[in-house]
């Protein structure tokens, strides 16, 4: 069975993938820029996420039933990787298109 937050994490992945290959076509994946700017949220997210998800003192709770167990590094879900990526990317894809549509005006 896949957990609430895990499917809900993959959907959000899979919505934005389809939203860059179908609709808008930015290319940003293929920017090293993105890239970049992924590995710095990656050095921001990791010691935050890893702090607030600890299993010896966790700031934050996730149901068992929610998430699919998978921690890594620091006891963080995998899951919450998953809705960063997303929540980064569609927010980048966004503001790429708002750009080109100033630049077309």
């Amino acid at each position: 069975m896949v957990e609430e937050y895990s499917l809900a994490a993959m959907a959000a992945v899979v919505v934005v993938l389809l939203l860059e290959f179908c609709l808008l076509r930015t290319g940003l994946f293929a920017r090293p820029a993105y890239w970049i700017t992924m590995v710095i949220v990656l050095g921001f997210q990791v010691p935050v996420d890893g702090w607030l998800t600890k299993l010896d003192a966790p700031v934050v709770l996730y149901a068992d039933w929610a998430i699919s167990g998978v921690r890594v590094p620091w006891d963080i879900p995998i899951e919450d990787f998953l809705y960063g990526f997303a929540m980064v990317t569609a927010v980048l894809l966004l503001w790429e298109r708002g750009r080109v549509a100033r630049e077309q005006a």
